[in-house]
């Protein structure tokens, strides 16, 4: 018994020295429990509209949550202006503290990044980034004048808005990253004010930040950063797979392979991998322009292209349907991610390659399937249908002889007279009767 109570006190002991030595104590749990929790973004890549979206679901969770902020770790050669217009108004209508910090070192904020920058409640950079060069670009593609100036002014006063109650010179810089694609350092954006911290890392950041007080919804709030804890918000495989199929010229490829493939089916029934594979391309064609500006004038030509080409196969047009589909693929192609205001569309290095593969398909299959409808049946009736034979016993009107085609004896009628020996081709085949006429063919 006494070593029993003696073991009992010893592992006692021994807790109280390890929960000191830890200082594993309910105290601390419960301060690490209190600590104010900020969420972080990781946007990486081009700005698309599956970051958009990513984005978007990031800061309602944060507002859902309580978080005492957001950071979005940027780092972005540029993208689409429908998308960076799609984070620019989540984060101006957050109701949590939205933070941009470009990061890590070697990062930048090119093109749209700049906007989203300029839109954070407050912006921070790492030593070593870079942001500006924000002049709207296409994507292989030459904007007119007219659209060129319309293009640069929007895009100009939209960032002169942004900047906002930052100093002039910030304003003016804002306005010349579009209209003379101006870049910086962090250093020099500092100073300008363009962002407003310069931290080496995440945490040093966290404590630059702490007590800054900035307008979120309206109404006055003081950040409260310090020791706090960071949440991440990662991205899911969803996230994933529409962030590679939504881009302009992948879609186009997909949707092409798609209409390909179905093409290729419908006109082969039984082939099946062509099918299967143009059906899972045209699904993800299509996954993919739930998320852009697709141009739906664009998807009919292409529609109407592919039935241009079904028809060539049953109507004689003498090439004349091809020619309309071909046109239609191409028009269609340039339209089809092309509507006022976008500066996006299909790259030319995809179009114009695409374009000659896809009509060199299509007229080719064409090509081949005219061609085997044409072709003379080889089996069955259809198939005896002109062959060349021999008479092996005498015909006459209204009698049947027999005659020798393609080695078989058959019954053989005919409107003449025919006798032992002469050649003889085959005109109609009724109920296993050939009717046969004089073969004046040389031999």
């Amino acid at each position: 018994m006494k070593y029993r109570v003696f073991i009992w006190l010893a592992c006692l002991a021994a807790a109280v020295v390890i929960g000191a030595v830890t200082g594993d104590d309910p105290s601390a749990a419960a301060r690490a429990a209190a600590a104010p929790r900020v969420m972080l973004v990781n946007v990486q890549g081009i700005v698309s509209p599956a970051s958009a979206q990513f984005v978007v679901r990031a800061v309602r969770r944060a507002e859902d949550q309580n978080m005492a902020a957001m950071v979005i770790r940027l780092d972005t050669p540029g993208g689409l202006v429908s998308s960076m217009k799609d984070m620019v108004k989540a984060i101006r209508n957050a109701r949590v503290p939205v933070v941009v910090y470009v990061a890590p070192r070697g990062a930048g904020a090119v093109s749209a990044g700049v906007f989203i920058v300029l839109a954070a409640h407050v912006a921070a950079m790492a030593p070593n980034t870079t942001i500006g060069a924000a002049s709207p670009v296409t994507l292989g593609k030459k904007m007119g004048e007219t659209m060129k100036a319309k293009a640069f002014n929007h895009l100009a006063s939209y960032a002169r808005s942004l900047a906002e109650g930052r100093r002039k010179k910030a304003i003016d810089w804002a306005e010349q990253a579009v209209r003379k694609a101006k870049s910086i350092t962090a250093t020099k954006a500092l100073e300008l004010e363009v962002v407003d911290y310069v931290a080496d890392d995440l945490r040093q950041l966290l404590n630059k930040i702490h007590g800054h007080k900035v307008k979120v919804a309206g109404a006055a709030v003081t950040l409260d950063t310090k020791g706090a804890r960071l949440v991440e918000y990662a991205k899911s495989w969803r996230d994933d797979i529409l962030e590679l199929v939504a881009n302009p010229n992948l879609a186009y490829i997909l949707l092409t392979i798609g209409i390909m493939g179905l093409y290729f089916e419908f006109t082969n029934p039984g082939a099946v991998f062509p099918g299967v594979v143009g059906g899972i391309s045209l699904i993800l064609a299509l996954f993919a322009m739930q998320t852009l500006s697709v141009n739906w004038a664009g998807l009919a030509l292409i529609g109407l292209a592919m039935i241009l080409f079904l028809a060539e196969i049953k109507i004689t047009s003498y090439g004349m349907l091809s020619v309309g589909g071909v046109i239609s693929l191409v028009l269609g192609s340039i339209f089809l991610f092309e509507e006022p205001g976008q500066l996006v569309g299909i790259s030319l290095s995809v179009l114009i390659p695409t374009v000659v593969l896809v009509s060199g398909f299509f007229v080719a299959c064409t090509y081949l399937v005219v061609r085997a409808h044409r072709r003379r049946a080889m089996t069955g009736y259809a198939g005896m249908i002109g062959l060349a034979g021999v008479v092996k016993t005498d015909i006459v009107p209204g009698a049947e002889g027999r005659v020798l085609v393609h080695g078989e004896l058959w019954k053989a009628v005919s409107d003449k007279s025919l006798r032992v020996g002469d050649r003889v081709r085959v005109r109609a085949v009724e109920d296993l009767v050939l009717t046969v006429d004089t073969d004046d063919r040389p031999a």
